[in-house]
């Protein structure tokens, strides 16, 4: 076994597989475990996928997940375990739906509805994926944050350089990198960084938590505001995943992002994720607070 702060990439995994088992308390009441050395605030990811994992234990395995649309209520605190409600609203002869409530503490964190459908067959039509580097030519996300995390101030800095389940490789320059205003696209290979087991809905968990990173950054790409330079106040308000077809998450994805609008402090972004043979497998939408912050001079 490896120390705590220098994990080898499966128990990276297992921990990911670990924060994402819910715990059955009977009743439709679950409870996700807390993030190992996590401090702060909870990453969304993760309060999405429990939340998904959660309300999938009520539902036949023959009806996967097909949309889900979460809003964000508070920002939810690593020092506490995370209770999760599920209510059946409806079991009819296609789909399933279900309502979960996340708490901490007795107060709400977030709220999301779940849609599953029964396979059907039927007409079929994706927009392609985008013609991009491959992710063989591309440098790893913490390659990069390697290189720029001596820019950082102490506290960003060990939050960038803390070792994570996902591997990301971005074509395009990052926020944090510092580069002056870009396109509000973004283009991420993605995967876990070990293998996973073959249950379908340990990969949907996965994609769910993978699916808050890159997103809401990409609508600070126009403009000078990033958390690197402490001059933005960001969180996610709301997050929609539909889920299109099978895949692995385990095997490289394409997260395709974009931000067709940001104003009145608020960005919003879109994103496409293919697997790399090219089939359209998941949607994502997501609105965030992108507060900008006045930075005072030592004259002020």
């Amino acid at each position: 076994m490896t120390d705590s702060e220098n994990p080898t990439p499966q128990e990276l995994v297992e921990r990911l597989l670990d924060l994402l088992d819910v715990k059955d308390h009977g009743g439709d009441r679950f409870e996700g475990r807390r993030k190992i050395g996590g401090v702060g605030r909870v990453f969304g990811g993760q309060v999405i996928g429990q939340a998904l994992a959660s309300a999938e234990r009520t539902v036949p395995a023959d009806r996967p997940v097909h949309s889900l649309h979460a809003y964000f209520l508070r920002g939810g605190n690593e020092d506490h375990e995370i209770d999760f409600k599920v209510e059946r609203d409806l079991d009819g002869g296609s789909f399933s739906n279900r309502r979960v409530v996340a708490s901490q503490l007795g107060k709400p964190i977030l709220n999301m509805v779940a849609s599953f459908h029964r396979r059907e067959d039927g007409r079929h039509h994706a927009e392609p994926m985008p013609q991009v580097v491959g992710p063989d030519d591309l440098a790893s996300e913490s390659e990069l944050r390697l290189r720029y995390a001596a820019k950082m101030p102490e506290k960003q800095r060990q939050q960038m350089l803390q070792p994570r389940p996902i591997e990301l490789r971005p074509i395009e320059a990052r926020h944090w990198m510092n580069n002056g205003p870009q396109e509000p696209r973004a283009h991420t290979w993605f995967r876990s960084v070990g293998a996973l087991p073959d249950d379908p809905r340990i990969h949907r968990a996965v994609l769910a938590y993978a699916s808050d990173m890159t997103l809401l950054g990409t609508s600070t790409l126009p403009h000078d505001i990033s958390w690197s330079k402490g001059n933005l106040m960001g969180a996610s308000l709301d997050h929609a995943i539909w889920f299109h077809d099978e895949f692995r998450a385990d095997e490289w994805m394409l997260y395709a992002c974009d931000s067709p609008w940001a104003g009145r402090a608020r960005g919003f972004n879109r994103g496409r994720i293919y697997t790399r043979d090219g089939r359209l497998v998941a949607s994502v939408a997501q609105e965030g607070l992108i507060r900008p912050i006045e930075r005072k001079t030592s004259a002020d």
